[in-house]
């Protein structure tokens, strides 16, 4: 699938805000089954950005603005060839051994009704363990987009019941490490099945090591391993280790966010086109 992602963050402070410095995780790293084809990112404001890697080994982008702000825009754009392979990545950089990812953090702790979850729905073979805890929380979850908010932990989400892809992804984690196998948290983009291109924020999911397979990628707010249709961007213990954007900045009085994300499979687009000229064809041999 060819996926095309138009990303846009715009901050609008109600006072002037000085010293703004802004951790930016947006561009994917390339692998066995995700090729990138162009990938570029803009910030309407002067400053300083610096490329690099975090320990994750996600692409990171410091950006230090040089005067006071009213408002910063930032805009990704690109295009990323990926290709099916029932969930299983193959080539991602990995500058960490997988045991690291059995740590918790405050947002992925496991308090014991999630831990008696990981235990009614796990298995000795922690793929079919894997898959037993996808199915369940896909069960026990709501996706509700009103009742938590990005600080919200495991254990609240859990125990609400609902939440969005953030709160699935930490609370899948936090069961599979309680059943001791390494699993992550993801950000990227998601092309829906349903057709809604834009969308007001990316997608998260997860990631577990599988022997003998190695990692593996679920996403519990869609019950399903992933497909060519999710581009991988980043990584982490927690939303707060590959979270697209951070900042900080002095002064700005209040803030607001706005966030557009735009997600596509662009080969529907060519097999229309292909379709249309097909159509139009075999009409102008019928008129002929």
């Amino acid at each position: 699938m060819r996926i095309r992602v138009d990303y846009t963050t715009t901050y609008d402070y109600s006072l002037p805000a000085s010293e703004v410095v802004q951790l930016l995780r947006v561009e994917p790293a390339g692998h066995d089954d995700q090729h990138i084809v162009h990938w570029r990112l803009d910030i309407d404001a002067d400053g300083h950005l610096r490329r690099g890697h975090d320990a994750f080994g996600n692409i990171v982008h410091i950006f230090y603005a040089d005067h006071a702000l009213n408002r910063l825009s930032l805009h990704v754009s690109g295009e990323v060839d990926t290709s099916e392979t029932g969930g299983v990545l193959r080539g991602t950089p990995e500058p960490l051994p997988e045991m690291v990812f059995l740590r918790t953090t405050p947002l992925t702790t496991a308090d014991e009704a999630i831990s008696a979850f990981a235990r009614r729905h796990g298995d000795d073979d922690p793929l079919t363990a894997c898959h037993g805890l996808l199915n369940a929380l896909y069960e026990h979850m709501s996706f509700d987009a009103d009742v938590t908010h990005s600080y919200t932990d495991a254990v609240h989400a859990f125990g609400l019941g609902a939440g969005v892809c953030q709160d699935y992804s930490h609370i899948f984690v936090a069961a599979a490490r309680h059943l001791g196998i390494p699993s992550r948290y993801v950000s990227g983009h998601l092309v829906r099945s349903d057709g809604l291109v834009t969308q007001p924020a990316g997608h998260a999911w997860t990631e577990s090591y599988i022997p003998d397979l190695g990692w593996v990628g679920f996403d519990p707010t869609n019950g399903m391993s992933t497909t060519d249709a999710y581009l991988r961007v980043a990584v982490g213990l927690d939303y707060l280790d590959a979270a697209p954007v951070r900042g900080a900045r002095r002064g700005g009085g209040r803030e607001s966010m706005t966030v557009e994300v735009t997600a596509r499979d662009l080969q529907i687009g060519q097999v229309q086109s292909q379709q249309g000229q097909t159509l139009s064809q075999a009409q102008g041999q019928i008129e002929a």
